[in-house]
């Protein structure tokens, strides 16, 4: 608050300088002021400076009266915060005994989750002057030749085997053939290193060939997913024995294992740290030999490859009554690796999702005995379970559900882009008519958005980090982009998309959505309680050190460390609110960006809503503690803000990694316009239900200070880019890189391709035939057909193009066709019997 009322002090001395004083010297002094503030000077250097800049104007300009005797205060309180002794006695010490009464107890999940993975970009956008060097050095994320070859040669061939109507209608499941192609062409065993027997993909290269398979079956890309994201494998290869890696890693890079991991259940869904399932220590009788082990009684759903699954891995909480192991009773969350045939294990039912039948399904087990040795890692794991699951989520949730995500949108552009350009309707293409435009104009921005998050943040991963706050960003905002993207896709396609059958390539996907946005943490949750929640803390350049100096047994060396975070504190509050006040009232004109062009603005705009961000946050949790984290409302849209500046972040490093085409520059400025028109609502709509109105208000005036000035993306900006993607253009290649888009019979995205080259091709003979045809009066057929005969008969049109013509028009209907049934082809109970005339009537 510091930072907000001298702030708003020297706006206020400015506008008396101008009405009262007129001198430009007082104008120069509270400029010089504002920067001192604004660049982040130490607390010793800005004293020195503000002393030499204060004595300069009292000789050169100072007006007699108060305003100088409350400059001369305010330095003096300055001189007085920079001898630490004194400081720590009248304000560290006191206000710390007040912090600690205020500062919520956390359990140790609530302590593992927050202090699981590493911050990254997330911790430079909550600094308020985020560092671009750091982020564009990052090294673009690339492919190896191997990689490469894998998405070229076998994932290719799986996406030609894979036949989404017999999946998910006629057989319920993928065909034998698929789950054996899968199981030995080592589609399981992307993560898994190379000396087990795995492929040991790079996370891009995992990343991309879900994208690839997503674009062709939501079924087959859930299920290579899950094998490769948080589960044995994973867990295995970070914490378990080497007999344990030795004997399952191997075994599960040649499918001969199949995994599952079962943690959802009945009572415990989003909130997994509370699950009740048990394993007690106790004697048992393991395989005709007496063992010390667990007595196992759980019940779990929603658990993907659950049904076939081999090796069960188990998270319950483990507890040792009979003090076998130790004092300790209650010793925590523990993960375990249990065979299918266990005795007392119920498996094999399967849940239907959606009409997408990935296999999903519960798991009962009751007095279930193991040995401790089934414990991942061994017993001296024992309690790390949860520490071991938000470790490997803060990677998994970052690849797996994104990826999907963003493969099954690409899908979606790339289809509706060519099938916009060949419907036509009152004599037009779709594609042309501005509501169709702004449809697709979204969904484009949308999935390069998602692309970008997807790509730069796995490339992330690859260069060492565990990005925790973000993989709840990309899980919440992916997902729910990829929602929007075939909600449009369906309007676009209308009746085509609604129609089930095996010509509808757009069904399947929109009904997968749901499971997408409820898996791995609801989207409700994740938004609301996940990412500022966790951002708040983990990633605040402060608070997290206040928290462990004021919990520090250490009593001199907590109060010497506490001091150094709350005057740290203060400062980085009082330079964001000038920052914040500043950029608000320049509109950022002068904020240094690193790259010139086109998107130099952009980088800009995220500077400064940083700072407004990180000034809004200080205040929010200064005046609210620990009740910030029950106003759900106003913590999610803190976390909103921070998502559309991660977002945003993205898009300009993607961009940048691609090469700076200049046809991808309208995607890019829609795509961050639309971030930052959000950004800017989001703190909008948090200062509007602020509880404190005078605050609020104040709040308001340094972050916007001219209104809410900045736009959402425009109609022009629109066309453009939904131009892109309904031709044939480099930039719609690579938006939708690593679609299954090969031209074959059995593939609409390859055919839809051939026949939107086709309409830009002939689209100048269309031309004619209308004009000198049909407007002309001399073709009167109302059917393309029909035109095409009548314009060859009168020598319009020559029998070549005549062939042409038809032969497109011939691919056009065959994918605008829908299918349709006999009645006995449909439902799964005997055919019923002929309705009576009542029933008809």
């Amino acid at each position: 608050m510091l930072g907000a009322i001298l702030t708003l002090t020297l706006v206020v001395a400015a506008a008396f300088a101008v009405t009262r004083i007129g001198g430009l010297i007082t104008l120069g002094f509270i400029g010089a002021v504002l920067l001192l503030a604004y660049r982040r000077l130490p607390l010793l250097a800005f004293t020195l400076t503000f002393s030499a800049l204060l004595a300069a104007y009292t000789v050169f300009g100072a007006p007699a009266g108060w305003w100088k005797g409350l400059l001369w205060l305010a330095l003096a309180a300055l001189w007085l915060l920079n001898l630490r002794p004194l400081r720590k006695a009248l304000i560290t010490r006191p206000f710390m005994k007040t912090y600690l009464r205020l500062l919520p107890s956390m359990s140790q999940t609530e302590k593992e989750a927050l202090e699981a993975g590493t911050v990254w970009w997330d911790g430079e956008l909550f600094s308020g002057a985020p560092r671009w060097e750091k982020l564009l050095a990052a090294r673009a994320p690339a492919l190896s030749a191997e990689e490469q070859a894998f998405i070229d040669g076998p994932c290719e061939e799986l996406c030609r085997m894979l036949d989404d109507w017999n999946i998910t209608h006629e057989r319920g499941d993928l065909p034998p053939q698929v789950w054996e192609f899968l199981k030995g062409r080592g589609f399981f065993a992307m993560i898994i290193p190379k000396r087990y027997g795995g492929l040991e993909f790079s996370a891009y290269a995992h990343s991309c060939v879900l994208a690839k398979i997503s674009s062709r079956s939501a079924t087959a890309s859930s299920t290579v997913a899950v094998p490769n994201s948080l589960g044995p494998a994973e867990l295995l290869h970070h914490y378990g024995t080497e007999e344990q890696k030795s004997y399952y890693l191997p075994r599960l890079a040649r499918g001969e294992e199949v995994p599952c991991f079962a943690l959802t259940g009945p009572r415990a869904g989003s909130d997994a740290a509370s699950i009740p399932d048990t394993g007690i220590v106790c004697r048992g009788s393991y395989q005709g030999r007496e063992a010390l082990g667990l007595r196992l009684n759980f019940s779990k759903r929603y658990i993907t490859l659950a049904p076939i699954a081999t090796v069960i891995g188990l998270a319950f909480r483990m507890f040792d009554p009979d003090r076998l192991l130790g004092d300790k009773v209650d010793l925590g969350i523990t993960c375990a690796l249990i065979p299918r045939h266990t005795p007392g294990i119920a498996i094999g039912r399967r849940h239907f999702p959606l009409n997408v039948p990935f296999q999903n399904g519960p798991i009962q087990g009751k007095d279930v005995f193991v040995p401790l040795d089934c414990i991942i890692g061994g017993p001296k794991m024992a309690g790390n379970g949860w520490r071991m699951l938000v470790e490997q989520l803060s990677v998994g949730r970052c690849i797996s559900l994104p990826s999907n995500a963003t493969g099954g949108a690409k899908a979606a552009v790339w289809a509706s882009g060519a099938y916009a350009r060949i419907r036509s309707q009152f004599n037009t293409p779709v594609s042309r008519f501005e509501g169709v435009e702004a449809v697709l104009a979204r969904m484009v921005a949308l999935t390069y958005t998602m692309d970008a998050a997807r790509s730069v943040t796995a490339g992330a991963i690859d260069g060492g980090e565990k990005p925790s706050v973000p993989s709840a960003m990309l899980k919440y905002h992916v997902t729910e982009m990829g929602r929007m993207v075939a909600n449009d896709a369906m309007d676009i396609h209308g009746g085509k998309g609604i129609c089930l059958g095996p010509r509808n390539y757009l069904a399947r996907g929109y009904e997968v959505v749901p499971v997408a946005i409820t898996v791995e943490g609801a989207n409700l949750l994740t938004r609301n309680l996940i990412i500022f929640g966790q951002g708040a803390i983990r990633c605040h350049p402060f608070v997290l050190q206040e928290m462990r100096a004021a919990r520090n047994p250490d009593r001199r060396a907590g109060i010497d460390a506490f001091d150094r975070a709350l005057f740290g504190h203060v400062g980085f509050t009082l330079s964001n609110a000038v920052r914040a006040f500043v950029m608000g009232l320049t509109h950022a004109r002068f904020t240094r960006a690193p790259v010139q062009g086109p998107t130099g603005r952009y980088y800009q705009h995220v500077m400064r809503f940083s700072a407004a961000f990180a000034f809004a946050v200080d205040v929010a949790m200064l005046t609210l503690g620990g009740y910030l984290k029950k106003k759900e409302s106003l913590s999610a849209r803190l976390g909103d803000v921070l998502s559309s500046l991660y977002l945003a972040s993205m898009v300009l490093k993607h961009h940048e990694n691609q090469g700076r085409p200049a046809a991808d520059v309208p995607i890019v400025e829609w795509a961050c316009r639309n971030q930052l028109y959000h950004a800017q609502e989001q703190l909008h709509g948090f200062l509007r239900n602020f509880p404190n109105r005078p605050l609020a208000a104040l709040m308001r005036v340094l972050i916007f200070p001219r209104g809410r000035a900045y736009s959402a993306p425009d109609d022009r900006l629109g066309r453009q880019v939904a131009e892109l993607v309904t031709q044939p253009s480099a930039a719609r290649a690579r938006l939708c890189q690593y679609v299954y888009t090969t031209l074959e019979p059995g593939n609409p995205l390859g055919l839809l391709q051939e026949a939107l080259e086709l309409a830009v091709q002939l689209e100048p003979l269309e031309k004619r035939l209308r004009v000198e045809g049909v407007k002309s009066g001399r073709v009167s057929a109302l059917d393309p057909p029909g035109r095409i005969q009548q314009a060859l008969a009168l020598g319009l049109i020559s029998e070549t193009e005549a062939a042409a013509l038809r032969d497109y028009d011939r691919k056009v209907m065959e994918l605008i066709h829908v299918d349709d049934f006999e009645p006995q082809a449909l439902g799964t109970l005997a055919q019923p019997a002929p309705l009576s005339s009542a029933h008809v009537a």
